[in-house]
């Protein structure tokens, strides 16, 4: 059974920084794109930052030079690096396993983000 577990998510001022952390088991790595999207109340899905194997690793435009996204050898688990952080990052953030043949190219137009973690939230003060 695919598994993916978040964690790292706690309130923090605005300009503050963050690590999430996701590890994921019960899947063999086979080429899947990989990333974070976050969900807010009453917002859409947002992609956040994605890794697929032709584009490489690509971000959201309102997270662009604040957010980093790294993995680990096995692309087990990943991270996310969250810096200058701003109220309007509050969200539920949940790392994913896209679906298998899903491109990840446009981190913003994932079509399918397949298996995902239960999230960890982050909430960010003014």
């Amino acid at each position: 059974v695919v598994q993916l577990v978040e964690s790292g998510g706690t309130s923090v001022q605005s300009g503050g920084s963050l690590r999430l952390s996701c590890k994921a088991s019960g899947y063999t790595y086979r080429g899947h794109a990989m990333g974070w999207f976050r969900q807010a109340p009453g917002k859409e899905r947002e992609g956040v930052a994605a890794i697929d194997t032709v584009a490489g690793i690509t971000y959201g435009d309102a997270v662009k030079g604040r957010f980093t996204m790294s993995h680990d050898s096995t692309k087990t688990t990943l991270y996310l690096e969250m810096k200058d952080l701003k109220p309007e990052d509050t969200a539920m953030y949940h790392c994913a396993l896209v679906k298998m043949g899903t491109s990840a190219r446009d981190v913003g137009a994932v079509a399918d983000w397949g298996y995902y973690g239960p999230g960890t939230q982050v909430t960010v003060s003014s």
